[in-house]
């Protein structure tokens, strides 16, 4: 540990502030660096670097994902260590697209766990079960479709009212009707009374017109 110390005193002293496209840049640089590191080592790294140095929590989430044995090493013990440092919209939708639903998606986790955290009392980690359905249809991360297990989980948070996981639902449904828009048509019909409002158009908006605002579109 006393290395991963070093190294992680080393990252953070040289880390850029700036935009993120700065930051990721040098997230680049330092996966270069700690290719020949166990994926044990690089998720200790990430954890020292959110919790010690109060890095922005999506570098250690993007230096565990593209750690290929890093990434193999997620489980569920980590996955729910992981998650408690989420705390906003942000750590989450770093956190869940590129660890928690990777896992799930690659059976490194199971359903069960995913529905565990969408009963979770703390709001982002139920977000997190949601944003997670994201890896599962997203083509450009690698999904390639699952309309059972994208429902099941919005099922469970469907009369949900907190903003950050109404907001949440939409986008599962948005992404899941890029892949499945018969099912997802279908069940914004057949849970009509139980959707929020906002889910329901914009939704409705991405079935009929591509996206969620029409209200964005150009004259």
């Amino acid at each position: 540990m006393t290395g991963l110390n070093k190294l992680a005193n080393k990252i953070a002293a040289g880390f850029p502030s700036g935009n993120v496209d700065t930051m990721r840049t040098a997230r680049k640089e330092i996966s270069k660096q700690i290719k020949d590191l166990s994926g044990k080592e690089v998720i200790e790294l990430g954890k020292l670097l959110i919790r010690k140095h109060h890095l922005p929590n999506f570098v250690a989430y993007e230096l565990i994902h593209f750690h290929k044995d890093a990434a193999s090493t997620l489980n569920a013990k980590i996955l729910d260590d992981l998650a408690q440092d989420l705390n906003s919209w942000w750590t989450v939708d770093s956190f869940a697209p590129y660890l928690s639903g990777v896992a799930w998606r690659n059976g490194r986790i199971s359903d069960k766990f995913i529905h565990k955290w969408a009963h979770s009392k703390n709001l982002w980690i139920r977000r997190a079960a949601l944003v997670s359905t994201i890896a599962l249809n997203n083509k450009a991360r690698g999904g390639s479709g699952d309309t059972p297990k994208t429902l099941t989980v919005c099922d469970l948070l469907v009369e949900d009212r907190e903003d950050m996981i109404v907001k949440a639902m939409s986008w599962a449904l948005r992404e899941l009707a890029k892949r499945d828009p018969k099912a997802v048509q279908k069940y914004v019909e057949e849970n009509n009374d139980r959707l929020a409002p906002r889910v329901r158009r914009e939704v409705n908006n991405k079935l009929t017109v591509g996206i969620k605002n029409v209200w964005r579109r150009k004259p």
